[in-house]
């Protein structure tokens, strides 16, 4: 049974935090993207509580979570000190990672911070930043894909949302992605009146206008960051990368390179799944990861 929480976290923020699986068993943070919720695992955490402490919390900007106002909040560092304050709130001494979405893309420089508290670290659908920067630069069919973000970082979208409404945004957000008779109808009320709470929207948004990733135009030439092209630190805990291949917001090339990148690295591909294959394909989802996070190899 999953127990809803509260947790106030040092770093000034309060989440809402859903909780399943017993106290004693091996623990497991798991962070959803955009635009969703913990409601993203709804179907992949029932096939694991029985062997992992799940913890799934909205996060920062998110559904019942505390939404700052300022863009500065929602910059990588803030929203990586709030993993590490969330085991901390919790009293959990180590633990697994998995991230979809955004939180997959902040997983990946968790992982880089080197604290011993995390073990394992799943990726699922989500670009590590060197790929991905170098990807918006030189591929083209990757950067096409990715001006939405340029979009959602206008500050007028708002505004265009309010003038079509929260059911055509949440039409626009999963139609290209996912069948959408996927989603319940009480899922899709749930969405939408998360996203028009007061500042929600705006919320899940600074996501984006806090992150330096930049998203060149289509056509124009420029050059690769230092970062990319100098040494970068590796991931050194186990990490299984889990990818829906029918994503059409992050393409396969985003797992091209990762094994320079990652020390013990895993991939599993799902053939008949896109972005949101946590709910589109639980159960292959579950399967990958459940032997993983026992410390084994994948299925």
């Amino acid at each position: 049974m999953t127990e809803m929480r509260k947790v106030p976290l040092k770093t000034g923020v309060t989440l809402n935090v859903a909780l399943a699986g017993r106290a004693d068993a091996p623990a497991v943070i798991l962070l959803h993207g955009f635009p969703e919720s913990h409601r993203t695992w709804r179907g992949v955490a029932p096939l694991l509580e029985d062997e992992f402490r799940l913890v799934m919390p909205d996060q920062r900007g998110f559904a019942a979570s505390d939404r700052p106002t300022d863009v500065e909040q929602y910059q990588a560092d803030k929203l990586i000190d709030d993993i590490y304050a969330l085991a901390e709130a919790l009293e959990i001494e180590s633990f697994a990672l998995v991230g979809h979405d955004w939180g997959g893309a902040i997983s990946w420089p968790a992982a880089l911070r080197g604290d011993k508290r995390l073990t394992r670290l799943a990726i699922i659908n989500a670009p590590h930043p060197v790929v991905f920067q170098k990807s918006l630069i030189e591929d083209a069919d990757q950067r096409a894909a990715s001006q939405y973000i340029s979009a959602f970082r206008s500050k007028m979208f708002e505004k265009g949302v309010e003038s079509m409404g929260y059911e055509a945004l949440f039409e626009k957000s999963f139609s290209r992605h996912v069948d959408l008779g996927l989603i319940p109808p009480e899922e899709r009320a749930q969405y939408i009146a998360d996203w028009s709470e007061p500042g929600g929207l705006t919320a899940m948004l600074n996501w984006y206008r806090g992150s330096k990733v930049m998203v060149p135009p289509p056509g124009v030439t420029l050059p690769l960051p230092d970062w990319v092209t100098g040494a970068f630190p590796k991931v050194e805990v186990p990490t299984l990368v889990i990818w829906g291949m029918q994503d059409k917001a992050l393409l396969p090339i985003q797992l091209e390179g990762l094994d320079r990148l990652v020390d013990d690295l895993e991939i599993v591909r799902i053939a008949d799944a896109g972005h949101f294959v946590p709910w589109e394909k639980p159960e292959a989802v579950a399967a990958a990861l459940k032997p993983f996070l026992q410390g084994q190899r994948a299925a």
